[in-house]
């Protein structure tokens, strides 16, 4: 269990960062996700390359992996998602189905992805294994803003971004036990987010940037870092917010040293600020405390 994550408690919430990485493959970083555990339950936002490995590095049994909730559908947001859907049915999810939430687009996507499997679905389900057939199945909702999850005393409030011209794009709040964390998804400076993240404990937040001389000789790195959030942007959000930590994800960087990223944005916002790595972990309680990954240093 290289997390070290500790034995549960009945009020324990922590979020724990599983890939914090960009499109293109990345040694040490993987694709975008974050697993939430409170309420004595596990959710999983976004579902990236290699999140089913990041959840095992962190000791999650692969059967209580129920819950998914994405922010959109950009592939790098989605590709683990077979394997996140098949392999816990394999291995303990037992006759539980799989229950996702995402934006327009995603319960017909899952409908696909049941036609792409079928044959291992089948041979698994009624040839072979005789796996339960229950945890196979999945139930799909396209969602809109509002609370789309309500039980134990944990609420999971859905949001709308700027990640234009992909529309729609959701952040999430996670509120239990008189405490909260928000994660942004992708986006662009968010007045929406802003309003709806106030008072969180903790803020995992996006983050893209490139030199100015690396944007003005490419026009394609100037649209892609335009759909996300510079360093300056970001500490505006987070001077906004206030949360008693602020972290970066998904971290969309070109020719710049994430160093550079954390320094300009300390310009601008003087509040506790980390780099998400993979496998970081933030325990909520009174105060925010962050886990570093085992055998690693902080950023």
């Amino acid at each position: 269990m290289s997390a070290g994550r500790p034995p549960d408690k009945p009020d324990a919430f922590r979020v724990t960062l599983l890939g914090t990485g960009r499109p293109k493959p990345q040694p040490g970083r993987t694709g975008p996700a974050a697993l939430v555990e409170a309420a004595g339950k596990r959710f999983v936002f976004d579902c990236g390359r290699c999140t089913l490995q990041r959840l095992d590095e962190a000791g999650v049994p692969l059967g209580e992996l129920k819950y998914l909730f994405l922010t959109h559908l950009h592939s790098d947001h989605i590709v683990g998602i077979p394997d996140f859907w098949l392999t816990p049915w394999i291995f303990g999810r037992g006759n539980d189905p799989l229950r996702v939430w995402g934006p327009e687009g995603t319960r017909r996507m899952m409908s696909k992805l049941a036609e792409a499997f079928e044959f291992d679905i089948h041979l698994r389900r009624d040839v072979d294994e005789r796996l339960d057939p229950g945890g196979v199945e999945v139930i799909a909702e396209d969602v809109e803003q509002g609370l789309v999850y309500e039980e134990d005393g944990l609420r999971i409030t859905v949001f709308d971004v700027d990640h234009a011209p992909i529309k729609p794009a959701f952040g999430y709040r996670i509120d239990y036990a008189g405490r909260s964390a928000v994660l942004s998804g992708d986006t662009r400076y968010s007045e929406n987010l802003i309003e709806f993240a106030r008072g969180a404990d903790l803020l995992v937040h996006e983050v893209a940037a490139a030199p100015p001389e690396e944007l003005q000789r490419s026009e394609r790195l100037a649209h892609i870092i335009g759909h996300h959030t510079s360093p300056e942007e970001a500490a505006s959000v987070f001077s906004q917010v206030k949360p008693k930590v602020a972290a970066f994800t998904h971290v969309v960087s070109y020719g710049i040293e994430r160093s550079a990223i954390i320094e300009r944005t300390r310009a601008g916002y003087a509040g506790e600020l980390v780099m998400g790595e993979d496998l970081m972990r933030f325990e909520i309680a009174d105060e925010v405390t962050v886990v570093p990954p085992a055998s690693r240093e902080s950023v």
